[in-house]
């Protein structure tokens, strides 16, 4: 029995291709498979998160609205304070709080967790500029001041609590 090179290949040939078809069809089905167990977890354990999620909104919501100017100020008021003293008071109320929450970033996108931190920045970075002024030299004219400088436009915190509210609306 004496094999040629011919004889070999049309033996082996369709073997290989059967290898390879049922080499891709069982690679697709553990990858579908895989697919489905992934989803049928998620699915699982969404109503089990969805109230940890929420009441991260809820709790970054309420920090944007503490973080709106008139609810800052509202809440720490200058007393005898500085100048200096008040701006940097204002600034380490908003820095705790967001260190407070800090944790509740798991629940958030990427893109609406940078929302909120751009936020606080943006706030902060304005109370620093005003305090850098020469139109105020007490923490009640600070205090003044800050104020006339939020009204011109929205206060960055609106800009957030929109992302939030709608991010929020997509999980439903």
């Amino acid at each position: 029995m004496n094999l040629t090179t011919t004889q070999l290949l049309i033996a082996f040939v369709p073997a290989l291709i059967v290898g390879a078809v049922a080499y891709l069809l069982i690679s697709s089905f553990l990858k579908n498979e895989e697919n489905r167990r992934i989803y049928l977890a998620g699915k699982s354990l969404k109503p089990k998160t969805l109230p940890m999620r929420m009441a991260a909104y809820e709790r970054l919501t309420l920090f944007l609205e503490r973080m709106k100017p008139n609810s800052l100020l509202v809440r720490t008021l200058p007393g005898h304070l500085s100048k200096s003293e008040y701006e940097n008071k204002l600034i380490t109320t908003i820095e705790q709080e967001f260190e407070h929450n800090i944790a509740q970033q798991i629940y958030f996108t990427e893109e609406c967790w940078n929302v909120i931190r751009a936020a606080k920045n943006t706030t902060i970075q304005k109370i620093r500029q005003v305090g850098m002024s020469d139109k105020s030299h007490t923490a009640e004219e600070l205090r003044a001041q800050i104020i006339n400088e939020f009204m011109d436009g929205p206060a960055t915190s609106e800009t957030a609590l929109s992302f939030v509210r709608r991010e929020v609306r997509e999980l439903f």
